[in-house]
């Protein structure tokens, strides 16, 4: 039996008969009259059904509603304060992997961030007000505190994470608890490697991280646990570690790398046709350090409290090590010099010998003569 509920039709006549639509297959030749109950006549109408679509998607796909879903569910939306170099090394991988991206900064960087795939919001406030899960501070470390305290902490949601990605651990930590309320969530990150030495793969490098503090929540839990997967799924060598015992091996490390490419740099290496492997190493360092700026390497010596000991310690090497050859060469040239003038002495003393000699024996008694002495041996 076929029923109309939705509305109410006359169907005395052709013109009036329904078309019924069906998801399998749609039918436009009209029905005739209603009729109570199926009779034969309607047998021959069956055979004009014509097929307009098969298996149509439907304008809510319940398939494409779970991985709509699920893409949601391990998906995050990250705010990048800093949009410069590094900033923007960040954002190619967190796109790539389905994240969410906005970004802020100084300079007007909205052609770059479409390029991207980001939003970019020349307006700190604007975008707080898209309540980022996520907030990745990029910027320089001299300027880390002026951006933190613009930023308009009432517009974002209460348990908000905030992550540094900075070379040194100790500062930014102290800062974040700070300046940020209890409710805030805080992770300290360091990325050990940049667009220059990571413009291929992050397999295999260093992710230093520290979860300073993280609300006992199950889903600020997962949160942090999402961002870090980032870089896990990129292959990074994931490190935990405690800020304070980072920057010990930062300023033994990192400062130290970047303090001799810089002298190097100023030193002037130049290629030539002769490279070894040892020399091209050297000259991989100055292309990799010369290409952060200086504030960098300023901040990893002016905010890491090992910083200057490992300087001294640099500076006492390098003062032992000429110590060493210039003392190796003064004992060359004290050999030179000490056995030039002993032969010298010789000679005098051998040339003096024999003018004395004859004198000393006039002296004492004559010499016999010649003749003498040969009839005395006779």
């Amino acid at each position: 039996m076929l029923s109309f509920p939705s509305r109410q039709l006359s169907l005395a006549s052709p013109q009036c008969a329904p078309v019924i639509y069906s998801s399998s297959l749609a039918v436009s030749q009209p029905l005739g009259p209603y009729r109570p109950t199926i009779s034969p006549l309607c047998k021959p109408r069956l055979r004009c059904l014509t097929i307009r679509s098969i298996d149509a998607a439907q304008p809510y796909d319940y398939e494409s509603h779970l991985q709509s879903k699920f893409h949601r569910s391990n998906s995050l939306k990250i705010a990048i304060l800093g949009f410069g170099n590094f900033g923007q090394f960040l954002a190619k991988a967190f796109v790539r992997q389905g994240h969410t991206v906005i970004a802020h900064s100084r300079s007007d960087y909205g052609a770059v961030a479409k390029r991207l795939g980001v939003t970019f919001y020349s307006d700190l406030h604007d975008l707080c007000e898209q309540h980022p899960e996520v907030v990745v501070l990029s910027t320089s470390i001299l300027s880390m505190e002026k951006v933190l305290r613009s930023i308009p902490l009432q517009r974002l949601k209460r348990s908000t994470l905030f992550v540094d990605v900075l070379s040194v651990k100790e500062f930014p930590r102290t800062l974040f608890m700070k300046v940020l309320p209890d409710e805030f969530d805080i992770l300290c990150t360091h990325p050990m490697f940049g667009p220059e030495s990571g413009k291929n793969s992050w397999a295999g490098l260093a992710f230093v991280y520290d979860k300073v503090r993280i609300g006992e929540d199950e889903l600020r839990i997962n949160r942090c646990e999402k961002f870090l997967d980032i870089f896990a799924r990129e292959g990074c060598r994931m490190v935990k570690m405690p800020c304070s015992e980072h920057d010990k091996y930062a300023a033994g490390s990192q400062f130290i790398t970047h303090t001799m490419g810089r002298m190097l740099e100023k030193f002037g290496l130049e290629y030539t046709p002769i490279n070894t492997k040892g020399y091209e190493t050297l000259l991989d360092l100055v292309k990799n350090t010369s290409g952060d700026s200086f504030d960098l390497y300023y901040g990893l010596f002016l905010y890491n409290k090992n910083a200057l000991e490992q300087l001294q310690r640099l500076d006492m090497a390098f003062e032992s090590l000429k110590m060493e050859l210039f003392g190796n060469l003064q004992q060359i040239y004290r050999k030179q010099l000490f056995s030039d003038a002993e032969e010298e002495t010789v000679q005098v003393r051998w040339s003096e010998s024999r003018s004395v000699a004859p004198k000393l024996l006039h002296e004492g008694a004559p010499p016999a003569a010649p003749e003498a002495a040969s009839e005395t041996v006779a």
